[in-house]
């Protein structure tokens, strides 16, 4: 996709703490690391996405003209930061994730190391498009689980939060196992297979039920999916035979119906009896209807004939969370020529960050996940060491396995100096990436949809030692 300015796409607060290392010359060389404080949906994991977006639109984030102009109309921006906001490119680095990668709530996810100022305003940009995606790819992940193999449809675009929030979700329901999209201009961006069938208007706008349908398989006869539900859904599926009996005389098999309302359960049974004594049994049952991972799991389990299922406002506004808790935080400066550790203190505990420049290691076992644990960058870990709950001081036990675990280093260079380093898969590979991980490597115990378990996350020791120098450092 190509990206557009999004420059003044900020919060204030930003640009004036930007104005502020300008002005007073303390615009240090920093480190940023981007976390997750907690998984949404009670879920077990999150999905990783949105990276190549935010990378384009990070590389092309600058001012134009006009942006100047507004921000100087504002009176709280002097002449000389505003020249030299006006020249703004990103000159540093960024590691991350890899888009569509699980991930769990403290591991590090993206790794900013820029002048202060330029990494400074960043942040806004970051939390908007990776909080967003990540949660939508989560969702649609959960609901692909709950199908067991039955494919699911994103229909969100007329439920989605604004048109962005459309554009987003349906890239990120994609990464998340959805084989297909409503929203056109989508599927024209990002080469999403689009999907379809017929509203309750085209069956209204007839005389007829049996009218609409003759006329729907007469235009698309290789894919006529019928909406059985508009007046009375027995009706409606006899009608749909009808038309069905004519497609099937001139050799065509490609066709189904949609239920839209009432109980998915009992209509689907009862339109897969008729089809089948009809003779269609290759003919394909579709369901809709406000569906969530939790109305599937239990068509699933009760075995309706349901062969697709049409998913889109809880999908793409990911309820019931509105939010990810994705957030932001400086870990590193450089003073003298040397990079020091920096910590945020809390109260709470889960809110006191990590200091320093981390990386995360990822411990497998016959491509199972074990465990994974934040350590600072450049340390080696080992299977047999100790690590540490990253919030409180009691240990985690060494890693369970009788066998020789694999690791894997999970951030890894995107930019350099301001120029992409990376080659960004495509998007059926991200899909297919996020498909396999959750099939071949994440246990089923961290993928129910009630009370999954908790995924071991922990820090080296030498983190521990550094996090509880520098809050003792802080505190006194």
């Amino acid at each position: 996709m190509k990206s557009y300015n999004l420059f003044l796409l900020t919060d204030l607060y930003e640009l004036t703490m930007a104005q502020g290392y300008y002005f007073f010359k303390n615009n240090f060389d920093a480190v940023f690391e981007m976390t997750f404080r907690r998984t949404p949906f009670n879920n077990g994991y999150i999905i990783f996405a949105g990276l190549q977006p935010l990378i384009e639109y990070i590389l092309e984030y600058r001012p134009q003209k006009e942006d100047i102009e507004y921000l100087s109309s504002l009176g709280i921006f002097k002449e000389d930061f505003l020249k030299y906001l006006l020249n703004f490119r990103f000159s540093g680095d960024i590691y991350s994730v890899e888009e569509g990668e699980i991930v769990f709530p403290k591991l590090p996810v993206i790794r900013v190391e820029a002048p202060i100022l330029q990494a400074q305003i960043l942040e806004s940009i970051i939390l908007n498009v990776i909080n967003f995606q990540s949660l939508i790819a989560t969702k649609t992940a959960r609901i692909v689980e709950s199908a067991k193999g039955r494919a699911v449809l994103e229909f969100g675009l007329r439920r989605a939060q604004g048109i962005d929030g459309a554009i987003s979700a349906s890239r990120a329901a994609y990464i998340g196992g959805v084989v297909g999209t409503s929203n056109v201009f989508a599927g024209k961006l990002y080469g999403i297979p689009v999907k379809g069938t017929m509203a309750h208007s085209w069956v209204m706008s007839y005389n007829s039920e049996y009218e609409s349908f003759s006329k729907f398989a007469e235009l698309y006869p290789n894919n006529t999916i019928l909406l059985v539900d508009t007046y009375n859904t027995k009706d409606g599926l006899k009608n749909a035979i009808k038309v069905f009996k004519k497609l099937k005389s001139k050799g065509i098999k490609n066709f189904g119906i949609r239920i839209d309302s009432g109980d998915l359960e009992t209509f689907s049974r009862y339109a897969r009896k008729l089809l089948d004594e009809a003779g269609f049994k290759d003919a394909k049952i579709v369901v809709s209807n406000e569906l969530d991972e939790y109305i599937i799991e239990q068509l699933i389990n009760r075995a309706a004939p349901i062969d697709i299922f049409g998913v889109g406002t809880k999908l793409v506004t990911g309820n019931p969370d509105a939010a990810l808790s994705g957030v932001y935080k400086i870990v590193a400066k450089k003073i003298n020529n040397r990079f020091y550790p920096v910590i945020k203190i809390s109260d709470s505990p889960e809110k006191i960050s990590l200091p320093w420049i981390k990386n995360v290691t990822r411990f497998c076992s016959q491509k199972k996940f074990l465990m994974d644990v934040i350590h600072l960058e450049g340390e080696t870990v080992n299977q047999d060491d100790f690590f540490y709950h990253p919030d409180f001081h009691y240990p985690i036990a060494r890693i369970e396995t009788n066998s020789l675990c694999e690791k894997k280093t999970l951030l890894v260079p995107i930019v350099k100096k301001g120029k992409v380093v990376y080659k960004f898969p495509s998007i059926e590979e991200i899909r297919q990436k996020v498909i396999d991980n959750l099939k071949e490597r994440l246990n089923p115990e961290y993928k129910r949809l009630i009370n999954p378990h908790i995924y071991p996350v922990g820090i080296s020791s030498k983190l521990k030692k550094l996090k509880e120098e520098y809050i003792k450092k802080t505190r006194t």
